[in-house]
């Protein structure tokens, strides 16, 4: 089987410098904001080695364009964007198929994302693995996928869960710290 050439390219949006690489299949990868071009081209390219920077074509300046009014703050919805997964398992690829179905502004659990797939409680730490993993965070979008009891859980994108809390105000979801249990008595 011959190898894919993979392309990138590094561009700006309002939340910093994004990163996305495809091949000939669709895309392969996509990098979260970090507040450097440099910065960002490093992170991507450790994750795919030999990528030649490339103009993108339709389909992908398409997607640039979506990402870019996402971190501007509107409704973008990336579940038809053609992506490249052949490298993923295939449970990992159910898994990301289920995340790619959470729409704007919602969220869900690792565990009832385990269940959705007919997996046993167990295959929470699968799907919190396979988030993890996520080879194009944000166009399937972990983000939404929380820990129990809706709480805001880890974040491998860089800024980690403050980033994931970040995009996911921009959504209009607030996730906040649990409420304490015990209040004092004021006299």
């Amino acid at each position: 089987m011959s190898r894919k050439i993979q392309h990138y390219h590094i561009f700006e949006t309002a939340g910093g410098f994004c990163g996305i690489a495809w091949n000939d299949a669709g895309i392969t990868r996509f990098q979260l904001p970090t507040s450097t071009h440099d910065g960002t081209e490093r992170l991507l390219l450790r994750r795919i080695a030999g990528a030649e920077p490339a103009t993108p074509p339709a389909e992908v300046a398409d997607t640039i364009t979506a990402v870019k009014r996402y971190f501007a703050g509107e409704t973008v919805d990336f579940s038809d964007v053609k992506l490249d997964l052949s490298s993923q398992d295939d449970f990992f690829k159910e898994i990301y198929a289920a995340a790619r179905r959470i729409g704007w502004g919602h969220t869900t659990t690792y565990g009832t994302l385990a269940k959705e797939l007919g997996a046993g409680p167990e295959a929470a730490r699968d799907v919190g693995e396979a988030m993890a993993k996520n080879p194009v965070a944000l166009i399937i979008p972990c983000h939404r996928v929380l820990a129990a009891g809706n709480k805001i859980g880890g974040f491998s994108a860089p800024g980690g869960s403050n980033s994931k809390q970040r995009m996911l105000e921009l959504e209009g979801v607030q996730v906040a710290p649990p409420k304490p249990v015990q209040q004092s008595l004021a006299l």
